[in-house]
């Protein structure tokens, strides 16, 4: 298998955000929050979260946002009337808001003490044996509950988990989250790098763990997500053909869901999927099999949960060259579609038709 994903453009780091002289003022002032809510408790702290992410989505200045969640949803459920679309626009800012106050307080919340209460899985035996096989093993997940469960969880657990992300704007916040994970054996890898460090990782099968729904621009590989075409990162398939590696697809889901048991901190892990070699190998494009099929078992996880997911982000930002070119959908494509098991023949047309959509709208700007 050739290096191929090692020669993708290297993601230059963007020069944004607070000026550097204020970075350690707002690190005090961020610790000093958290301290706040460790003194008031987890349960009024989400309760509090979760009203100030009700204000917030609803706010106008956040309109935008909030009306693109909206569409969003509405086309992946073409079943929900607006109102359930907004009530569920509105649940994710919510959780997004509860997120933030669980992120720094996991490593309170999360020890090898209190695992068994704030933490109960699903059906995981798969996963379990893939990762401790003699088989390379990567594990994705998407923006849907809450991603940063599954990787604590399993280094709390004993797997010595590597977990790509993007650093903090912040240093002094960035130096702190890094240093906190790794306590308790989940090790950041900074995406710029990621290039060189992964293969070696891999080669000693050390589990590798991605957000994997991010819009990956317009040289990512273009695969259906919700019958409407997204870019997705190669990287993963790449790793997976090169290496003869298992894909683990999970996630963590609030419990409680509309219920007030969801203002406390409480998840359930689960493993809708695990994509393997020999599922693969024989199928005439296997990175086009692997990248979908990793996208789709996103989408099932988002289906368990909508209220979960952050539909305002842009999923779907980057758009395919026939559409950018104004050019009719490409009948290799759709033969693309047509070997993958899962998709209808109405699912395929969904695609081609939103496809055709989109391409309206961008010759019309």
């Amino acid at each position: 298998m050739p290096d191929a994903w090692c020669r993708m453009p290297k993601a230059k780091r963007k020069k944004k955000g607070l000026p550097q002289w204020t970075h350690v003022p707002v690190y005090y002032g961020v610790r000093g929050m958290i301290t706040a809510m460790q003194i008031a408790g987890i349960e009024p702290t989400m309760r509090a979260m979760r009203g100030i992410g009700g204000v917030w989505g609803a706010a106008p200045f956040n309109q935008k946002r909030f009306e693109r969640a909206v569409d969003n949803i509405m086309w992946c459920f073409p079943d929900w009337d607006e109102d359930r679309a907004r009530r569920y626009a509105l649940e994710a800012y919510r959780h997004l808001f509860m997120l933030a106050a669980e992120v720094s307080l996991m490593p309170r919340l999360l020890t090898e003490d209190s695992l068994g209460s704030r933490v109960n899985f699903d059906d995981v035996s798969d996963a379990l044996s893939n990762m401790l096989s003699d088989r390379p093993c990567l594990m994705l997940t998407g923006h849907c509950g809450n991603w940063e469960v599954m990787g604590y969880t399993m280094a709390v657990l004993g797997f010595p988990i590597h977990a790509l992300y993007r650093p903090l704007d912040l240093k002094p916040i960035n130096n702190w989250l890094v240093e906190t994970r790794s306590r308790r054996g989940l090790t950041l890898v900074d995406k710029f790098g990621a290039a060189r460090i992964l293969p070696r990782l891999i080669e000693k099968h050390v589990p590798i763990g991605f957000i994997a729904d991010q819009n990956a621009g317009d040289r990512g590989l273009m695969t259906p997500f919700f019958n409407r075409l997204s870019s997705a990162y190669k990287t993963i398939g790449l790793l997976a053909m090169r290496f003869k590696a298992s894909i683990v697809c999970g996630h963590a889901v609030r419990q409680g869901r509309w219920s007030p048991d969801a203002q406390t901190f409480r998840y359930r892990i689960e493993i809708p999927d695990v994509i393997l070699p020999e599922e693969w190998e024989d199928h005439p494009d296997p990175l086009f099999y692997i990248t979908a099929r990793y996208r789709r078992s996103i989408e099932n996880m988002v289906r368990r949960a909508p209220e979960q997911y952050l539909w305002m982000h842009r999923y779907w930002k980057s758009r395919p060259k026939h559409e950018r070119q104004g050019k009719p959908f490409p009948p290799a494509l759709r033969s693309k579609l047509e070997t993958l098991p899962w998709m209808t023949s109405d699912d395929i047309e969904r695609v081609v038709e939103r496809s055709e959509r989109d391409a309206r709208e961008l010759a019309a700007r």
